[in-house]
């Protein structure tokens, strides 16, 4: 039976966790950035935005239907950016994976180290069949790094909705559960949201 999923995940270099009300003008500074906005649904206005933000996602049960969000952080505790999980309301049905890092922690492999490690926690022991990316086919680097974790592309959708003013594009990615191996990169354990480093 798989088990509940639990709010913090520890990988090689990198602590997700929730999302705390210090990090408010941390992860305004990250998704308000323009290049990291470009291909995101969410861009505060304010501080105070990314704050009631923060304080949403706090009432929330992660591993509840819906989207929850959690900080990424490096292991000093330093904020780098933040992963969404959409939690389907039965397993059987797609989970769906979001993430934004800011500009200069970019290109650092800390995007696949997430991926990789939520990836074997979605279906190792959280118990899901089905995993669903969606992305703008113009964010060249999300697509290349579905491509390279074996995500297939399963639809590109044209000018399917509207996006910072203009139409825009989606392409949605997939894998299931029996196409997954699970790798030695960016391993990581699922332990309890108030729990002590291994």
């Amino acid at each position: 039976m798989a088990q509940a999923p639990q709010a913090m995940i520890r990988t090689a270099r990198l602590v997700l966790d929730p999302l705390h009300p210090a990090d408010a003008a941390g992860l305004f500074a990250c998704r308000a950035d323009p290049d990291v906005a470009r291909y995101q649904g969410w861009k505060p206005a304010s501080v105070d935005e990314a704050s009631a933000f923060i304080t949403e996602q706090a009432q929330r049960t992660f591993g509840a239907a819906g989207w929850c969000q959690l900080a990424i952080r490096r292991r000093t505790g330093e904020l780098v950016g933040d992963f969404g999980v959409h939690f389907p309301a039965a397993l059987d049905d797609p989970i769906e994976f979001g993430l934004s890092l800011g500009p200069s922690h970019q290109r650092k492999g800390y995007a696949r180290e997430v991926m990789v490690a939520a990836i074997d926690l979605a279906f190792g022991t959280w118990g899901y069949r089905r995993l669903v990316v969606s992305t703008d086919p113009r964010n060249t680097a999300s697509v290349a790094l579905c491509r390279s974790l074996g995500l297939r592309q399963e639809a590109h959708h044209v000018e399917s909705c509207r996006f910072r003013g203009e139409w825009a594009d989606d392409v949605i990615f997939a894998l299931l559960a029996r196409e997954w191996r699970p790798r030695d990169e960016g391993r990581a354990r699922a332990v309890a949201p108030h729990g002590t480093a291994p």
